[in-house]
């Protein structure tokens, strides 16, 4: 399928219908074939059966900014305009969320890209701008001061955690605030499995902590960051309606997952990918091949979870239902803008997407990267 890109707000709408597509280019270490659509059951050789629901419509309103540079984390500041996270060119960019006009706010000092580290997730709080990035020696979490006035900068970083392993692939890099004022972060296992299982190292978790960088209180290991383990690669963190947590991984040749994430509990790997009927592991929700998601950034928004996929191309809805069960996926924008690594709700039915062309994996056009606003309905 061609990408057809649709750069000017006045440009004509274009309702998307969902699709199940495979195609795309190579994430991480993965080789899989072409693949089955997502299920929310257990393997099958059939895709699941219709859903009853009425199916949700995607809008893409347009493009609010183009031109970046391997853009990663994105944070909405309390005005609406976005804040991105250039990963290999280490710097921060505020974005007018209604212009699109883009104002450099300087290089990240510390900041060592290379494969899939670099400067990654971005979050806002307090006056502060926090960010997870890949330094010299490990991953790690700083915090600068940010007024957010006119000709304001970022200031000087404080680191708040550090020690997170780091690797050529499986960094994690995304982080949080979540309704219980924690900030939660996730972790990948830098290649070397072993680490998923062990509840001493900080790879392959989701961290929770303090502002400061401090292990929360509560947490279910005391004097420990960790919330969960057992991940290969957590990119995508996202709260829904009932304030619950959930996840997305990437698999490794078979299976990618979304997790609703409980303190505590083993998530599986590397002894588990996908659904293992273990009772020793979660099992995820949702589950995909991997040739249609490499899920990176997550969104809650229209009673649905929305799951930027790299290799698949394409962005996931998963709709809620119940306490822990999810409704059936249904894929959007399928190959039409090539990969997608982040996805931010923006209330009143709109979600911001960025693209992911410029990342040394995709195969950029003229003013790639963008950032599109979708209007859902």
């Amino acid at each position: 399928m061609s990408r057809t890109v649709k750069s000017l707000w006045g440009a004509a709408a274009l309702v998307l219908v969902a699709g199940c597509s495979s195609g795309g280019a190579a994430e991480g270490d993965r080789a899989t074939p072409s693949s089955p659509p997502a299920t929310t059951s257990p393997p099958a050789s059939s895709a699941p059966a219709p859903s009853s629901a009425p199916a949700a419509r995607v809008t893409v309103a347009g493009t609010l900014t183009e031109d970046l540079e391997s853009p990663w984390g994105v944070a909405v500041l309390p005005d609406g305009d976005l804040l991105v996270a250039s990963r290999d060119e280490r710097t921060v960019t505020r974005v007018d969320g209604r212009s699109g006009a883009k104002t450099p706010l300087g290089e990240v000092p510390g900041v060592v890209p290379g494969g899939e580290g670099g400067l990654l997730g971005l979050a806002v709080r307090d006056g502060f701008v926090y960010a997870y990035l890949t330094a010299e020696s490990d991953n790690r979490i700083i915090r600068m001061r940010y007024g957010g006035g006119p000709g304001d900068r970022l200031g000087p970083p404080e680191a708040i955690l550090t020690g997170i392993p780091k690797g050529n692939v499986h960094n994690g890099g995304r982080i949080a605030f979540g309704p219980d004022g924690m900030l939660y972060a996730g972790t990948g296992e830098r290649g070397e499995t072993g680490l998923a299982q062990d509840r001493r190292s900080l790879g392959g978790k989701i961290l929770r902590m303090t502002p400061a960088g401090d292990p929360a209180p509560g947490n279910p290991f005391p004097g420990s960051p960790v919330y969960s383990y057992g991940h290969r690669n957590v990119q995508g963190l996202a709260w829904d309606a009932d304030g619950r947590l959930w996840a997305a991984e990437f698999g490794q040749t078979t299976w990618d997952e979304l997790n609703l994430i409980e303190p505590g509990r083993n998530y599986g790997w590397p002894e588990a990918e996908g659904r293992a009927g273990d009772p020793a592991f979660v099992d995820p929700v949702a589950q995909w091949r991997t040739s249609d998601a490499s899920p990176s950034g997550i969104a809650y928004a229209d009673g649905a979870i929305w799951m930027a996929g790299l290799r698949g191309e394409r962005l996931w809805r998963v709709p809620l239902s119940g306490a822990t069960t999810a409704g059936e996926p249904r894929a959007f924008l399928t190959e039409e803008y090539g990969r997608l690594r982040t996805v931010v709700a923006a209330g009143d039915g709109r979600l911001w997407v960025t693209t992911s062309e410029t990342d040394t994996r995709g195969t950029p056009q003229d003013g790639d990267d963008r950032i599109l606003r979708l209007d859902v309905r």
